[in-house]
């Protein structure tokens, strides 16, 4: 009986320690909140595109292929204005034309023949050209091309081409201001094969408006103004207007051909409108 008291004293003296005894956490409580928190994403450097008046680029087609902007085209048109106008004055040929075609045939003077012979127009060199000279890929392979110095070579030699030869005769009757008509006429005298070639120079010129340029020329001219009407030269200078030979000039001047030929240092029979000739 003693023994049941002694151990129902000490459980009892436990109990009363155990539960005076400050109760220590260690950590906190374990509450967890979940929360959909989103990572930053991180931004890349990114170029803005603007679609918003950017020009769309031309694809220009001739002795070879390339790509432009209209900023390449207007910059062209800049540096050549002037002297088109001033061969359509010289020569007869609307700026327009000279302008579109030039355009379209070098590719705004960044075609691979322009950039090796300065050759805007691509024209090949025929039994009468004598000058220098590059083999380019074209209709055939390895054909021979006309090389230039200079591009405005190359703009007045495509205005004597044109008035050289008998087959483009018809288009200096067009009116000088018609640029449909002369566009076409090119195509029909065989200048080129492509059977869009006329569509393709009036887009230019409608787009770019390039007739302005024949319309300042056309301004600056009487309006009784004709085309070939022969430039004033001095007793001992012809100029050549529509029609002319060496055979009827040496008639006209009383002077052989070959005399003709030496004093002017011709090397073929071919002549152009408004070339002078030393007569005398």
């Amino acid at each position: 009986m003693f023994k049941k008291v002694v151990v129902l004293f000490v459980f009892l003296v436990l109990g009363a320690c155990s539960s005076s005894k400050p109760t220590v956490r260690t950590s906190k409580p374990s509450t967890t909140v979940v929360r959909n928190v989103k990572k930053p994403i991180s931004k890349k450097p990114t170029t803005e595109t603007k679609t918003e008046n950017r020009p769309e680029p031309e694809v220009l087609e001739a002795t070879s292929k390339v790509k432009v902007t209209t900023a390449m085209v207007h910059q062209y048109i800049d540096d050549f204005k002037e002297t088109a106008k001033f061969n359509m004055k010289e020569y007869g040929v609307p700026a327009s034309i000279t302008l579109a075609q030039g355009i379209l045939e070098s590719g705004v003077g960044t075609g691979s023949l322009s950039q090796q012979a300065n050759n805007h127009f691509g024209i090949k060199c025929h039994k009468e050209w004598n000058g220098p000279s590059v083999l380019h890929h074209d209709d055939a392979a390895d054909e021979c091309f006309r090389k230039y110095q200079d591009p405005a070579e190359s703009y007045r030699d495509h205005s004597l081409f044109l008035t050289s030869r008998s087959r483009y005769d018809f288009l200096f009757d067009l009116p000088s201001g018609d640029y449909q008509a002369w566009a076409k006429g090119l195509k029909k005298a065989g200048y080129a094969t492509d059977p869009k070639y006329p569509d393709k120079l009036i887009s230019l010129i409608d787009r770019y408006d390039l007739h302005q340029y024949d319309e300042e020329v056309m301004g600056s001219k009487p309006k009784e103004n004709k085309k070939y009407s022969e430039p004033k030269s001095d007793k001992n200078e012809y100029v050549v207007t529509k029609g002319d030979t060496l055979y009827s000039l040496s008639k006209k001047f009383e002077i052989s051909v070959e005399e003709l030929k030496k004093k002017n240092k011709l090397q073929s029979n071919s002549l152009a409108i408004g070339q002078k000739l030393i007569v005398q």
